[in-house]
């Protein structure tokens, strides 16, 4: 028996396959900034809120992290019609990375919070800054720099993790790919094409993560040369 691939077959439809990887995009860039900025004000509440704040955040948290990601995307965009709330792919796809994103963002930033010496907080608070003040000025920019490596990995878990969404018909890369599939019948060099971390997540995280990671280390030394050391 002799295969023969044919690659050129699925290149040819490069409109559909470069229109999944901007969706791709979009979705993980509104997401993370969404759902990073939820993890932020949640480790606070984890961290400094009330009893019964942090017993529903506590709650939320442990029962996203505890159920599958494709549960949550399902649950949102077939069990909320259900509700009277009824949502595009798209926007489903977003609410559903926003709240996983969010889920272990809120425990990874906890983590760098927890570990803001006490000392530094009451320094703070003897300049008679307000909690607000000592949160935002003291405890969250060194918790960030500690944490950062994991946030981005956590980011990219959930890039990764939004091909799932091609089952509700959201226009990302694994539904394009199984669109061209069904035109003509290359199911190995179109899944090939998504399957291969060289494809389309490296161009995306390569040139992410590593700055990222030493811009939280030094951003007063942000210049074009150090952004191409640090890439290096």
């Amino acid at each position: 028996m002799r295969v023969e691939f044919d690659f050129l077959a699925v290149l040819a439809q490069w409109p559909l396959l470069a229109k999944g990887v901007a969706w791709t995009v979009g979705l993980t860039l509104i997401a993370s900034v969404i759902g990073v900025a939820l993890g932020v004000a949640f480790a606070w509440v984890r961290s400094q809120g009330s009893t019964w704040l942090k017993w529903a955040v506590g709650t939320y948290v442990e029962l996203i992290r505890n159920t599958p990601f494709i549960v949550q995307l399902f649950f949102v965009f077939f069990g909320l019609p259900a509700a009277g709330i009824k949502l595009s792919p798209e926007v489903a796809s977003i609410m559903a990375m926003v709240i996983n994103l969010s889920a272990y963002a809120t425990e990874i930033i906890r983590a760098g919070i927890d570990a803001t010496p006490k000392g530094q907080i009451e320094a703070a608070m003897s300049l008679a800054m307000s909690r607000a003040q000592v949160f935002i000025r003291v405890v969250l920019p060194p918790a960030l720099k500690k944490v950062w490596p994991a946030l981005v990995s956590q980011i990219i878990i959930v890039m990764l993790g939004s091909a799932v969404c091609g089952q509700i018909s959201t226009q990302e890369l694994s539904y394009a790919a199984n669109l061209i599939q069904s035109r003509n019948f290359r199911a190995f060099e179109a899944s090939s094409q998504v399957a291969s971390s060289s494809v389309w997540p490296l161009p995306v995280r390569w040139p992410w993560s590593p700055p990222c990671c030493c811009a939280m280390k030094s951003p007063r030394r942000w210049t074009p040369s150090w952004w191409a050391k640090c890439c290096a």
